[in-house]
């Protein structure tokens, strides 16, 4: 399938790059924001999606820069290929504080190195030639040190892997009772508790959102889907809310 313009207006562009992810690797998202001749890639992926990953932006691009690369955390489905992605463009790289020194482990040349930025905890804003994305905390879910982009221009907010699901063929979700059981086995393992979604759906209610488009899956467009969602999110024990009353048991 082609790439999908999620928005697009005079000078500002989100696209939805074609899941390159085959085989055994988990599905997964790219996201490119074009706004007045710049360009971010968010969560670029693996070594193995790499080079297609890598083409299809630059045809995206037309005559835009990469001039930036986001990394919501740590996982090898985002970082992994970072290296490659430094070393082939001159784009800066955003990577939650918490990861910069483990990032490298990924293999992360010396003369790049120091293009690797870091996101305070607090998060940050980032002006792309008048665009002000804004970086903001979604630590623990499921990351301890992890952040989400919010694109004011599009009203975007693309969650990482907070709404992701699994097992899907479609790319919008239309019947969110019906999608839940595409999605609520993956919360319940991999975000850490209720109280971490409670915080951020607290902080999140103050932006105004069209649109969420996680990692992983389908989006949810709408203001309605979106309330739908974070409602979902608010009530949801997950996590360490889950642990056994009588704790684990040794294996045998």
């Amino acid at each position: 399938m082609p790439s999908i313009k999620l928005f697009e207006t005079v000078g500002h562009q989100n696209i939805l790059l074609e899941d390159f992810g085959r085989g055994m690797a988990v599905q997964a998202n790219q996201h490119l924001i074009v706004h007045n001749g710049e360009a971010i890639l968010l969560d670029p992926g693996g070594h193995k999606v790499y080079s297609k990953v890598l083409s299809e932006t630059f045809a995206q691009l037309g005559k835009a820069r990469l001039t930036n690369l986001f990394f919501s955390h740590q996982d090898p489905d985002i970082v992994a290929a970072a290296n490659g992605w430094l070393m082939t463009t001159d784009a800066t790289g955003w990577a939650p504080s918490l990861w910069i020194r483990f990032i490298p482990h990924f293999g992360l040349d010396n003369l790049v190195a120091d293009r690797l930025k870091p996101i305070p905890d607090s998060g940050m804003v980032l002006d792309m030639a008048g665009c002000k994305l804004m970086f903001i905390p979604a630590h623990f879910l499921h990351s301890p040190g992890n952040c989400q982009v919010y694109d004011p221009v599009s009203k975007i907010l693309y969650s990482g892997d907070l709404g992701a699901s699994l097992g899907i063929d479609y790319q919008e979700v239309k019947d969110f009772d019906a999608h839940l059981k595409f999605m609520t086995g993956f919360h319940t393992r991999y975000m850490t508790s209720n109280s971490a979604m409670r915080a951020w759906v607290q902080m999140v209610r103050q932006l105004d959102i069209a649109m969420i488009a996680p990692q992983h899956g389908a989006l949810f467009r709408g203001k309605p889907m979106v309330e739908r969602f974070m409602a979902w999110c608010e009530n949801l024990k997950c996590g360490v809310d889950l642990l056994p009353k009588g704790g684990w048991q040794l294996p045998g």
